[in-house]
Order: C-alpha cells, then sequence, then structure tokens
C-alpha cells in the first residue's frame, strides 16, 4: 500500500484569517493585455497605487517574468513614491495578475519549536474552471515560491482558488455553493469530499455555505465579492437596495442564510451590511463590481471604489469595523473591467 504523506492539519496546521499579522503581501504583476481589453493603460499605475499603500504597513512581494521586467516595475514603483527596499521582486512569470487564485495560500501552526512553522498549500488552478487558458505558468506559482522559500508545500489534489474562500482564523469557513459545487472545477468530487479536503487541509471545522454571486463574476461565485469576516465573529455582506436589480434576490438569500448560520462554536454570527455600487457596464457587460473585495494588510484596509455614492458609507463602516488600521479607497473602476479589484490581485504571506 503506497504511503501517504501527513495531511496538514494532522500536523497543527491552519490557515490564518487575513487580519493576522503578515511578513508580507504578493502581487504578480500585470501585463496580459486581453484581461482588459482595449482599457490596459491605467493598469499598471492603479497596481503601483496599490503598491504604495501596502508598503506603508508591509513588504511586497511581486512575481514578474524576469530581471528586465523587475527593472521597468521598479523605475515605475519609485515615480509613485515606493521606496526600493520595501519592495522584492521575484522571477515567476506569470499568465495573469489574479496572484488571490493562483498564488500560495498559506498555512501556519503555532509550535515555535517546529522546523516548518509556515507551510504552502499548492491547489491545482484551472483558471476558473478552463475559461481562459493557457495558465499553465499561473498554477506553477506556489511550487516555484515554495521551492525559492524552502517551505514545505502539501498538494491537496483539488481545484480551488484562494477568492473562494474565506476564514476566520478559529475553524470557520465561507465559501459559495456556484463556484466549489461547479462541475467546471472538481466533476468526481462531492460536496462532502470538498468540505474534508477543505478541513484536512485548513484547519477548520465549520464550513459556511453561502449561494450564488454577483452578476458579472466570471468565477462562478467568488465569496470575496459578496462576504468576508471582519473578525472571528462578525462578517460584513454586500446587499443590493434596489429591488430591480438581477443582485437583488441572491444577495437577499445569502444574508438570510448568515443571519441563521453560527460559528465554530455555535454561536450566532454578528452580521454586518455593505451596500453594493451602482451597476457598472463596459461594452455593454455587467462588471462584479463590489466593496466586499477589500484586502486587510497589517496597518492598511485597501477598498474599492467606484465613484459612487456608496462609495463613502462602505468606506465608513469598514472604518468602524477596522477601528485599529486606516482603511483606504482605491478607485478600481479601471481594474474591475478586468473582473477583479483588490482583493483579486493580493495574497498574504502571514507572519511567522
Amino acid at each position: 500500500m503506497p504511503h501517504q504523506p501527513p495531511l496538514p492539519t494532522s500536523l497543527g496546521y491552519r490557515m490564518p484569517a487575513e487580519w493576522e499579522p503578515h511578513e508580507a503581501t504578493w502581487l504578480s504583476w500585470p501585463h496580459n493585455e486581453q484581461t482588459w481589453p482595449g482599457a490596459f493603460e491605467p493598469i499598471p499605475d492603479l497596481f503601483a497605487q496599490i503598491t504604495a499603500v501596502l508598503t506603508e504597513s508591509e513588504l511586497v512581494r511581486i512575481n514578474v517574468a524576469d530581471a528586465e521586467r523587475a527593472e521597468d516595475v521598479s523605475q515605475l514603483l519609485k515615480r509613485g513614491g515606493v521606496h526600493p527596499d520595501a519592495v522584492r521582486f521575484h522571477f515567476n512569470p506569470t499568465n495573469d495578475a489574479w496572484v488571490r487564485d493562483h498564488g500560495p495560500i498559506y498555512i501556519v501552526r503555532e509550535d515555535t519549536a517546529a522546523d516548518s512553522p509556515r507551510a504552502i498549500l499548492d491547489w491545482h488552478y484551472n483558471a476558473w474552471g478552463g475559461k481562459y487558458p493557457p495558465y499553465d505558468l499561473d498554477n506553477a506559482v506556489p511550487s516555484r515560491i515554495a521551492e525559492e522559500s524552502g517551505e514545505p508545500r502539501f498538494e491537496p489534489g483539488m481545484v480551488l482558488e484562494g477568492g473562494s474562500i474565506d476564514v476566520n482564523g478559529r475553524g470557520a469557513l465561507l465559501t459559495t455553493e456556484s463556484c466549489l459545487l461547479n462541475p467546471n472545477r472538481n466533476p468526481d468530487l462531492s460536496r462532502d469530499q470538498i468540505e474534508q479536503a477543505l478541513k484536512d487541509n485548513l484547519g477548520v471545522t465549520h464550513i459556511l455555505w453561502l449561494g450564488d454571486g454577483i452578476a458579472g463574476d466570471d468565477t462562478d461565485g467568488h465569496v470575496d465579492d459578496l462576504t468576508r469576516f471582519v473578525s472571528p465573529d462578525t462578517v460584513v455582506t454586500v446587499v443590493e437596495e434596489d429591488p430591480q436589480d438581477e443582485n437583488y434576490q441572491p444577495l437577499q438569500e445569502n444574508l438570510a442564510r448568515l443571519k441563521s448560520m453560527t460559528d465554530q462554536d455555535g454561536k450566532p454570527l454578528r452580521v454586518v451590511t455593505l451596500p453594493m455600487p451602482r451597476a457598472i457596464y463596459f461594452d455593454d457587460r455587467r462588471l462584479p463590481a463590489s466593496y466586499a473585495n477589500f484586502y486587510i494588510a497589517n496597518r492598511r484596509v485597501l477598498v474599492p471604489v467606484f465613484g459612487d455614492k456608496h462609495d463613502q458609507p462602505a468606506l465608513e463602516t469598514l472604518q468602524t469595523l477596522f477601528p485599529d488600521r486606516l482603511v483606504v479607497g482605491i478607485d478600481c473602476t479601471p481594474l474591475v473591467w478586468g473582473l477583479g479589484a483588490i482583493h483579486c490581485a493580493t495574497q498574504q504571506q502571514p507572519a511567522v
């Protein structure tokens, strides 16, 4: 009988919550103009703006193809006021910029005497159900990073994107049926088998299933456009005010589910609502604009805004929820044409 490697959870690993201390934030620098057809020009500057805010709080690690590309990006960042010591470049070529989904998902264990307090989960990545080939370079990113860092790498053997899950670091995980149960990801796995894989690899004990995602989301409903943990017992979730909007009903159904849910200890969740921005279109296509696609850095919370009347109320709500961090709004109207925003473009590396 073949030897089965130990599961991460059996070794004491868990996925920490995003608000727990970071060593760094990963980015994959944008270069694929087809992600933003006819509208790529502002994207590098927008990534530079995101980088500048992140470096106020922590180190930023950037995946680029090679040294020449690193020099180009370095000059752009320097013009944006980013100190060179605040950034590290890593020569990991990519197909696209959405490191939340193709990058490493880190797990940690509390045993300070352990040889490997941090490890990398290398899930399969298939560009959201095979929608955007090629994706071989993106799929290789976690293994390349593990090889460079020398940290242990676990292969769960399942397709999973980082934007499809959100954890509170205590045992609860949020996800959606529309994404994780979609046959374009893991057609041979049942719901129970998917739940077990999450528990075995992420150190979670309690899976919270929402339903459908927002209109325009090509990921089949990533939870990071819907509902996010902001503390061990509190979630924020987006709601649509207009009953005629196509997002109204699915978001109401998700809200109702959340109000009936409990955390890993059986205690009801505290549910805080965020508004949705007005519907944004590009070339007659509805875009997945959502204030839930924020990123929690060490001393900053980066929030996508869209020049909308709901921008300020959303920022104020999040500032109340993160009193020890500065909430910063970044205009992501150009970025969301690529069907993602700030959380999609970032991946935390927890401190150990």
